[in-house]
């Protein structure tokens, strides 16, 4: 049996199925005529961004320091809720078909605020500095609680706005909670 057919051929790529998320759904490399468009503006967009992120990132660093031998509490707290932010983005503009109000929103308030305001370097730093001050304990502990706060922050964020979203189009209200039913049931 050949398997002519049964594999994308040069050139091609396999598309993602309905419901599946773009890996990129502001760029598709693959379309010639967006390959070429030039990245200026996009890397202005993420630039200013960025300097808005990280400058929001050190402000709340120095409002809110750790001491020597201290959790670093400013960090988790950063990004913690800079992925929430992020899963708050991810859902109302790269998903179910929506799309950015603006083509520079995504790599502007995605890549390039909340990209600058979330920070590994900042966290590697401090558990590398804990460890440092003999504080292996706490190194450890700050280590799990980031990965754990930050992962939770990004899901929880994400579920509650696709609740929100769905609540809001069409059909709302279908097969959720008590109401009344077409025909004046109660569910």
């Amino acid at each position: 049996m050949s398997r002519r057919g049964s594999r994308p051929g040069p050139g091609s790529r396999p598309r993602p199925g309905p419901g599946a998320e773009a890996i990129d759904p502001d760029v598709d490399l693959h379309v010639p005529a967006q390959r070429a468009e030039p990245q200026g503006r996009v890397l202005a967009a993420v630039a200013a961004g960025g300097a808005l992120g990280a400058s929001a990132r050190y402000g709340i660093s120095l409002l809110w320091p750790a001491a020597p031998g201290a959790f670093p509490w400013a960090t988790l707290w950063i990004n913690a809720s800079g992925c929430a932010l992020i899963g708050v983005l991810m859902v109302l503009i790269g998903e179910g078909g929506r799309s950015a109000p603006h083509p520079l929103l995504r790599p502007f308030a995605g890549t390039g605020v909340l990209g600058g305001f979330t920070t590994f370097s900042t966290y590697a730093m401090d558990f590398s500095r804990l460890l440092d001050e003999g504080e292996a304990r706490s190194a450890l502990a700050y280590a799990g609680l980031m990965v754990v706060a930050a992962l939770g922050a990004v899901w929880a964020a994400a579920s509650v706005t696709r609740l929100a979203v769905r609540g809001r189009g069409p059909g709302r209200g279908q097969g959720r909670g008590p109401g009344p039913e077409p025909g004046g049931a109660v569910r």
